[in-house]
This record gives C-alpha cells, sequence and structure tokens, in this order.
C-alpha cells in the first residue's frame, strides 16, 4: 500500500532523514519507534506533503506521491493526524470533524461519513455543538481521529494519539486503532508508549538520528536488547 524508498529531508539546510526505506500493506499497522528528534514527524509530514523530500520517493497505491501537495495526497486516499491534534478550538466538534471531509471524492458522502464516526465516536455526537477547544485532552484526540476519517481513507498516518492522555483514554484510543485496522484501514502508528504500541503493531521500525536502524515483526522486536534497553526501561 505504501512504499517509502531512501528518503532524503532537508529542514532548511539540515538534514533530517537518510536513507529512509520501509513498507506498509494493507490492512496492518506498522509503527514507527524512535527518541524525541530521531526523525519521525519529519518522515510523517514528508509521506503526508507538508514538506518535500530532497532524494528518494514515495509509493501510494502504486502512485507516485513525492511532490504531490497535501490535499492532492489525501484525496488519494491518504490520512494524516497530527501530533497535538491541530483543531480548530473557536468551531464547534461538528465543524471540526466537516472539515475532514472536503476532498471531492467523499463531500456528497459527509452525512454518511459522520454517521460512522459518531458510531465509533458516541461521544463526540453528544459534544457535536460544543466548540472543539472546550473539550478535554481525550475528547479533543476523538475530533482529530473523526476528522481524519472523515476522508474515508485507507492509510492513517497517526502522530502521538496517546500524548498527555489517561492511561484510561489511552486504552480506548489503542482499542479503536486496532478497530480501525480490523475494519480495513492500514495505519501506520508513531507513538512514545512503545510497550503497548508493539503489542497492537504488526511490525516495526526504529528510527535513530534519522535512520531506520532495526525493523520486524513487534512481537520479535519486544525481544531485542535495543527496543529492551532503551525504549522499555528493562
Amino acid at each position: 500500500m505504501l512504499a517509502v524508498s531512501n528518503l532524503d529531508t532537508f529542514y532548511g539546510k539540515i538534514q533530517t532523514l537518510w536513507d529512509v526505506s520501509f513498507t506498509i500493506d494493507e490492512t496492518e499497522i506498522v509503527a514507527l519507534i524512535g527518541a524525541n528528534g530521531a526523525g519521525k514527524t519529519t518522515l510523517l509530514n514528508t509521506i503526508s506533503g507538508v514538506l518535500q523530500p530532497a532524494a528518494g520517493n514515495v509509493e501510494f497505491l502504486g502512485n507516485r506521491i513525492d511532490g504531490l501537495q497535501s490535499h492532492a495526497i489525501v484525496e488519494l486516499g491518504l490520512s494524516h493526524i497530527p501530533e497535538g491534534r491541530k483543531l480548530f478550538p473557536d468551531m464547534s466538534v461538528r465543524e471540526n470533524l466537516e472539515m475532514g471531509a472536503y476532498p471531492k471524492r467523499v463531500w456528497q458522502r459527509k452525512q454518511e461519513t459522520l454517521a460512522e464516526v459518531y458510531q465509533l465516536f458516541p461521544l463526540l455526537k453528544a459534544r457535536q455543538g460544543q466548540l472543539a477547544g472546550t473539550l478535554s485532552g481525550g475528547e479533543q484526540q476523538m475530533v482529530a481521529m473523526g476528522r481524519g476519517l472523515m476522508s474515508r481513507p485507507r492509510l492513517c498516518i497517526i502522530d502521538e494519539p496517546s500524548s498527555g492522555l489517561a492511561p484510561i483514554v489511552v486504552d480506548e484510543i489503542f482499542n479503536i486503532i486496532q478497530g480501525l485496522r480490523d475494519q480495513g484501514i492500514a495505519i501506520l502508528l508513531v507513538e512514545q508508549n512503545v510497550q503497548q504500541t508493539l503489542e497492537i503493531a504488526d511490525r516495526a521500525y526504529v528510527l535513530e538520528n534519522g535512520r531506520v536502524v532495526l525493523a520486524g515483526e513487534s512481537k520479535q522486536l519486544l525481544q531485542e536488547d535495543l527496543i529492551r534497553k532503551a525504549y522499555l526501561g528493562i
């Protein structure tokens, strides 16, 4: 579904990604693990068109998307749920969700998709008229995820969904992510909660200083010394 090949990305004159390659197949959760500053968000932004790579290419569903603008990538079926939620605080929950349905291929099905999002997040239906900026952190994360699903994606990129949330809310978010995979949506997940992430992911890649240094099935990576010492404190 997604193939990233030999990707180099710069911020200005500073290179932040070196020769990064990885793949995602249909209906699987792939985790991207790394410390702060490892280049994870830069990689996600490069895939979704926020940043342009200096070298390498990105293919989605057999089409090269590096060089395309973000809105064109969303039209193809790739959705990016960013770190920090990035909601419109002075707009209602419903208005924030509807902002995710702007692609032409999904606009006419907006009401149908909205009903599906409310079924997935019943609390948002009850809060649909409330300003997004007045919601709790967990509720805001639900809005961000719901907005990302309004474009009816084939692949969802999710960046740090559990950041700042209570453990009980984190469990709910992770259950929802698993549910999306079961519905046929592939997931690229960046998350600091490495233990819980590897428990739900099919495969994972470890990024250090802008380079992929380890890759494999999640259950195997949980036994790797690098993972256990650097990320699990074992």
